[in-house]
């Protein structure tokens, strides 16, 4: 894992978003036109996946009314109050490797997922 900076966000959630993450999540912003002052990345948790939840990652230019919102590493951050919950602890990172390149899910809280990555159980 690359160097990552652990902040705490309203309503007590404890989320990481290592270097190479924040140095990917800019580059979307960017190519995407997003408004720096009021777009961000907006990480959530939905049902589904083969384990039952799945992260999902979105550029979006404004949050929501009932997001919680931060900043983290410099990244506006947006978290719906359902993915807010499965998400204490989460490292984001993005990682490179010979299988290919993506943001990866590291959760203390899942009970089980799958090769993806992507999917878990909680």
């Amino acid at each position: 894992m690359t160097q990552a900076s652990t902040q705490t966000l309203p309503e007590g959630l404890v989320l990481t978003l290592t270097d190479n993450a924040t140095a990917e999540v800019r580059k979307f912003i960017a190519a995407e036109n997003v408004p720096a002052e009021s777009g961000g990345l907006r990480v959530s948790v939905l049902p589904g996946g083969c384990s039952g939840f799945k992260y999902s990652l979105n550029i979006e230019d404004h949050a929501g009314d009932d997001d919680i919102t931060a900043d983290l590493n410099g990244i506006r951050v947006f978290i719906d109050a359902f993915s807010a919950q499965y998400l204490t602890g989460v490292t984001i990172d993005y990682v490179t490797a010979m299988q290919g390149s993506g943001f990866t899910f590291n959760n203390p809280n899942a009970t089980g997922g799958c090769g993806c990555g992507t999917s878990f159980t909680a």
